[in-house]
């Protein structure tokens, strides 16, 4: 993009919160059941009934609130936000107007430099979600289910503060990473509990005012969000070098071409005839429930990693992926309780544990492994009472079974061979049989030491003492 233009992009965030039941009534909010199963009088708006707040949904963004440092509105009011379409049956979504629950926060992004922004949070609310249309382009009408209609979304409402689509990446990860902290949504795009909308505009640099502004949807996933708010970058700026004006309008992001549509054009704000809600009258929030929520809250994301940084005294880029997962934070910490040397902790989960979770397509819950097992495990390594490549081997059989590893260890008969005596012959045959590696080694090529002691573990099926068939190995061969 031309350097003469600045870019402008603020996000509008929809988080499914996880409570078992609606925000305004009974009906369950679990995914996949069948279509329409889940619903009432209440979230489909049948004349003569009342909504009632869930109150575990209205903790939760408290609870969010507190973790942007939001104010908190001490009157709370719902409002009818009105508008037609097929998959809201009441035609209308009880929101937030003028009087949001929380306003004035701010989320920090960190650079890859380690900088930090401020990115400011106008307003985050609470809402009823809208059902989901189900389109099939075979036929020429669509579905609809309900079934989402009435689940508690907050809205997470962003400053125009974001000048890159990197930025914007940055500020959805962190965010989402907030969010799953404070365990009020699982954030599963792919079941759309977190969703996004991002509004861009392009101006020349120094220009007070911002430029015409484009909605972007259909984003699904944090790499989509990038993508399209650079590929719109690039289209708003050609079109402004070649003297044409933006047309502010809503596209949809077609992942496939990696192009954004058209979907309609926007040439005035959308009158949605806000009213009070009078079916849920205003009330006030009670400093003890703020205090409550306050006192509830976990240790948060850039808090835990300077902890992380001073107690274990691990590296920036191991703790940055540490906790990226709460679960994985809670794991690590569980398994250095018992095993005392963080830094080879860390390894075994940044390596081999997340080899599985990638392979599995599963987080570390789902690997159903306990911490301890893999405490006990990693001793076993360290003490050399087995291989580092066996103990490859007990993890998976471990995850597999969930058997202690120690009596794996028992059954397979991988006790690491440490007794010189045992691994003699092994020793001289390997000699005997790589004469090529052996004139590598006594010439100089280091190298050809490790294929030697590679053929040492081959022939003991892992189980030889690596350090020890090395030291023979240096010994027999001068």
């Amino acid at each position: 993009m031309s350097n003469k233009y600045e870019t402008v992009i603020g996000l509008e965030v929809h988080v499914q919160l996880a409570t078992k039941t609606k925000v305004f009534c009974g009906c369950s909010t679990a995914f996949g059941a069948r279509p329409n199963t889940q619903v009432c009088p209440v979230c489909l708006g049948l004349p003569g009934v009342l909504p009632v707040l869930n109150r575990k949904a209205f903790k939760y963004v408290i609870k969010v609130a507190l973790a942007l440092g939001c104010d908190i509105q001490k009157t709370v009011k719902f409002d009818r936000k009105n508008y037609y379409y097929p998959d809201l049956p009441k035609n209308y979504q009880i929101s937030q107007h003028d009087m949001p629950l929380a306003y004035d926060g701010k989320v920090t992004i960190v650079a890859e430099d380690g900088n930090t922004t401020d990115i400011r949070v106008t307003r985050a609310h609470l809402e009823e979600d809208a059902g989901k249309l189900l389109h099939d382009p075979g036929l020429p009408f669509s579905y609809v289910d309900l079934n989402r209609t009435g689940t508690p979304l907050l809205e997470i409402v962003s400053e125009p503060d974001i000048r890159t689509p990197e930025e914007a990446h940055r500020y959805l990860v962190t965010l989402k990473q907030i969010i799953k902290y404070l365990e009020v949504s699982d954030c599963n795009m792919e079941e759309g509990s977190l969703r996004c909308d991002a509004n861009i505009s392009l101006r020349e640099k120094g220009a007070p005012g911002f430029g015409s502004k484009v909605e972007i949807k259909n984003l699904n996933s944090f790499k989509a969000v990038r993508d399209a708010l650079a590929f719109e970058e690039e289209r708003q700026a050609g079109l402004l070098d070649d003297g044409e004006k933006i047309v502010q309008e809503t596209r949809l992001w077609d992942e496939k071409k990696n192009v954004t549509v058209s979907m309609r054009v926007k040439e005035e704000a959308q009158d949605y005839r806000y009213f009070p809600e009078p079916d849920l009258v205003p009330f006030e929030v009670r400093a003890d429930l703020v205090e409550e929520m306050r006192a509830s809250m976990p240790e948060m994301p850039r808090e835990r990693a300077l902890r992380f940084s001073r107690q274990y005294k691990l590296g920036e880029k191991d703790v940055e992926v540490l906790i990226s997962e709460k679960d994985i934070a809670d794991f690590f910490e569980q398994v250095a309780g018992c095993f005392d040397k963080p830094r080879v902790v860390c390894n075994w989960i940044k390596g081999e544990i997340m080899r599985h979770m990638n392979e599995r397509g599963t987080d570390i819950r789902g690997l159903n492994l306990k911490p301890g097992d893999l405490a006990k495990l990693i001793k076993m390594v360290d003490d050399e009472f087995i291989s580092g490549i066996s103990g490859k081997d007990v993890l998976e059989a471990c995850i597999e079974t969930g058997k202690d590893p120690a009596a794996i260890v028992r059954k397979k008969g991988l006790e690491q061979v440490s007794d010189e005596g045992a691994l003699e012959g092994i020793v001289e045959k390997v000699i005997a049989e790589n004469e090529r590696s052996v004139t590598d080694y006594k010439s100089g090529k280091t190298a050809a030491l490790s294929f030697l002691v590679g053929q040492v573990m081959k022939a003991t099926k892992g189980k030889a003492n690596p350090k020890l068939a090395g030291e023979m190995l240096r010994r027999k061969l001068g």
